[in-house]
């Protein structure tokens, strides 16, 4: 696995050279610099105990106890075994699954993304930017002055860098953790995903938005409904976000929801559904707070519309008026 992780990255920083792109050279990893390492198909057993930390053998090393936090389910073929900054360790277990059908589309929304709320979607709901960096910036900076102090690479030093560590991966858990429970609950509620196909790290070059784009995470959120949508038969697709708020002002209150419905007519289009609504009236959104996704507090403001009857009729269809309250997310 070590060999073939060594062409791969050789293989890219070749076709980054022959793209024009200025490329380093491949160096070995200091001491200390090394974080994880892969077990691929052998060379690893969990072992069951009937206690409450069950033992991962690993060849070379031996029998180690882990805390499994949910039974795993498919058969094992690669363990990746990885070193926190703070000193914890985790074990990555990767199964073998097979793969799910597709489910018939019959509940579909769009979803905008923004900085000022986290994202509007077609139903109406505003849902708050948590801004996890931004509450915990102040502690950070205190961390960092107190790391600045003390002599480098000396015990109190490295004392001092775990705690600093500690920080930055509780801030990281508490995101995502927000971005699964949300992105549950869509991929829980809704067949069709259509979003925005946003190339984040271009938009970080922005230097007045860098961090809060940074914060929000918009790449990780779409990657989680991504691959749970994969795993539970749905769809989303990504469209361009070109021209979505185009002729809307800035203090309009709806600029957000009207976009999120172009970028449903978008994915539809897309799929071949054509035009199955009339454009977006104007209503009054629902704000819902972070903690409210969090404990699993989301539930339906508005109707979806009824795709099965946009496909029979092939042409412009009414949605059915029926309002809906979802399950709260696990």
């Amino acid at each position: 696995m070590v060999v073939f992780m060594l062409y791969n990255n050789l293989k890219a920083l070749a076709e980054l050279k022959r793209k024009g792109k200025k490329v380093g050279k491949l160096r070995y990893k200091k001491y200390g610099k090394l974080k994880s390492f892969i077990l691929n198909q052998s060379g690893f057993k969990i072992i069951k105990t009937g206690n409450r930390l069950d033992k991962l053998y690993i060849s070379k090393v031996g029998e180690v106890p882990i805390r499994i936090h949910r039974p795993v389910e498919g058969k094992i073929k690669q363990v990746i075994i990885k070193r926190y900054g703070s000193g914890e360790w985790f074990a990555l277990i990767c199964v073998e699954e097979t793969e799910t059908p597709k489910k018939e589309i019959e509940r579909a929304i769009g979803i905008d993304l923004g900085i000022k709320s986290f994202l509007t979607d077609s139903e109406g709901r505003v849902i708050e930017n948590p801004k996890f960096y931004e509450r915990d910036l102040e502690r950070l900076r205190r961390e960092h002055r107190k790391l600045s102090r003390k002599k480098r690479l000396s015990k109190n030093w490295l004392k001092q860098l775990r705690r600093l560590c500690k920080v930055y991966e509780k801030i990281e858990r508490k995101r995502e953790d927000f971005l699964h429970k949300l992105s549950r609950f869509y991929i829980d509620n809704y067949d069709l995903i259509v979003v925005e196909d946003l190339e984040v790290e271009n938009m970080k070059r922005n230097h007045n938005l860098s961090s809060e784009i940074s914060d929000a995470s918009w790449g990780k959120f779409l990657r989680f409904l991504s691959y749970k949508a994969e795993r539970a038969g749905k769809t989303v697709v990504r469209v361009s976000p070109r021209g979505t708020s185009e002729g809307l002002s800035w203090d309009d209150p709806l600029r957000d929801y009207i976009s999120a419905w172009r970028i449903l007519e978008r994915g539809l289009e897309k799929l071949g559904q054509g035009l199955p609504f009339e454009p977006a009236e104007r209503r009054p959104l629902l704000h819902i707070t972070v903690n409210a996704v969090i404990v699993g507090q989301v539930s339906s403001t508005k109707q979806e519309p009824n795709l099965a009857v946009c496909r029979s009729e092939g042409r412009r269809s009414q949605y059915s008026m029926s309002l809906r309250t979802y399950h709260t997310i696990d």
